[in-house]
């Protein structure tokens, strides 16, 4: 079994990214994602564009980790000095010592720059090394390629497709494809494929 520190406050970072938790007061680093880049959420069960749905966004990510059930972070990049999305986990089973990885998203100009890789070499560092998990869980719309790429590149292995299980923001049902790393891949083959990658 393992315990997830809810009350604490978490920090993760390296030379590139800081990944801290997200609070009430950070709607004005996020506001202009809302406002100017709303297909962002395209594929989002939860949708942040607009500045109402960003403020409920962040007032519900802030609430589920009160009742235990997430823990989400933003972004700041370290070299462009500005706050570029957010990330959490989520779905914690402490007796099953497994928990999700999700509700990921960046600015435009930040995608496909490295601060992916980066992030997510700290959080599965802090689930496997530090927590110790055994599973990390990470679902995409199966329509959404972009996401689907990104989780194959940092080395999950595809399991398969939940059909029609999960209702989008714009009402309409998706097919969600489920991918994962398990605590001996990270180990042997995961941590150190997005070490090359970081160093690339």
């Amino acid at each position: 079994m393992i315990t997830f520190p809810f009350t604490s406050n978490i920090y993760l970072e390296d030379e590139r990214v800081l990944l801290r938790p997200l609070s009430i007061d950070d709607y004005p680093f996020l506001r202009n994602f809302c406002i100017l880049e709303p297909e962002i959420w395209t594929y989002s069960l939860q949708s942040a564009a607009g500045e109402a749905n960003m403020r409920l966004y962040i007032q519900q990510a802030i609430k589920a980790r009160q009742q235990k059930h997430a823990y989400a972070f933003i972004v700041f990049d370290k070299i462009a000095q500005e706050y570029v999305g957010c990330t959490r986990f989520y779905d914690i089973q402490e007796t099953h010592e497994c928990l999700q990885l999700g509700y990921t998203w960046y600015g435009k100009k930040f995608q496909g720059t490295g601060i992916n890789t980066h992030c997510k070499y700290l959080l599965l560092s802090y689930a496997f090394d530090q927590l110790g998990v055994k599973r990390v869980e990470l679902r995409a719309d199966s329509n959404n390629s972009r996401s689907i790429h990104a989780m194959k590149k940092i080395g999950c292995s595809v399991e398969g497709i939940l059909r029609s299980n999960m209702i989008k923001a714009d009402g309409n049902r998706r097919d969600s494809i489920v991918l994962s790393i398990l605590k001996e891949e990270w180990s042997t083959q995961v941590k150190a494929l997005l070490v090359k990658q970081m160093q690339q």
